[in-house]
């Protein structure tokens, strides 16, 4: 049996563009994913704080240190520029493990930048 917990979350990130013509996606600056431990083409959830949308799809890095939060095709009919969106992935893990397992919680700062990297406790 496994369970499935939250793995990383990237809290409070605003959106900064939103392109319909993209083929899909979330495209999300490279230095948040290291931060979340998220890797290219992983499913993530997004909720968006502004409207309560909850979609899922999947990353492609943006440009190192540039802030960007783009939703990509049918994505970006969730969200608008400027909207405040959680960023949420997951992993699937033994009850044994999911006992003594932390999720990473990646703050930001300004424009998208990684404020800190802290590792939930409860």
């Amino acid at each position: 049996m496994e369970v499935t917990l939250l793995k990383s979350k990237i809290h409070t990130v605003k959106v900064t563009e939103a392109n319909v013509a993209y083929n899909g996606s979330i495209t999300i600056d490279a230095d948040l994913l290291d931060a979340a431990g998220i890797k290219k083409y992983e499913q993530v959830y997004i909720n968006n704080a502004v409207n309560g949308s909850r979609i899922m799809t999947y990353v492609l890095p943006g440009k190192r240190g540039s802030g960007e939060v783009c939703m990509n095709g049918g994505a970006a009919l969730h969200a608008k520029v400027g909207d405040t969106v959680h960023i949420l992935s997951f992993i699937n893990l033994s009850p044994e493990e999911a006992d003594i397992y932390q999720p990473t919680l990646v703050f930001t700062e300004g424009e998208n930048q990684v404020k800190s990297v802290e590792k939930y406790e409860y």
